[in-house]
């Protein structure tokens, strides 16, 4: 039996255009990488290739072949193409870190 850690958060719909690149993605039948936030707001990443897409009450998931399972707004990356949470992983790279100690000094 998989364990799997719920998201905290509401599912976000994802915008149509992303979708139409994850149905061309799957229908390639080609593998890659997807990076997305996990569960635990990490980052984190899975491979292989679109198995299926998966429509739940917790949101809409793509199945990867290798086992890994990425709710839709929570990617980052999908085969190198931005996804949904890009925007929010870009703005941790543009945070200002010398303006608040965040612990990065010790």
């Amino acid at each position: 039996m998989e364990i799997m850690i719920a998201y905290k958060d509401s599912y976000l719909p994802i915008d149509p255009d992303f979708m139409d690149v994850i149905l061309a993605v799957q229908k390639s039948s080609k593998s890659g990488k997807v990076h997305f936030f996990n569960p635990l707001d990490k980052v984190d990443e899975a491979a292989g290739h679109i198995v299926e897409l998966v429509k739940s009450d917790k949101g809409q998931f793509i199945h990867l072949s290798e086992g890994g399972k990425v709710r839709l707004d929570k990617i980052i990356t999908l085969f190198g193409r931005p996804g949904p949470a890009y925007e929010k992983y870009d703005s941790y790279a543009n945070a200002c870190l010398a303006c608040e100690d965040l612990g990065q000094f010790y």
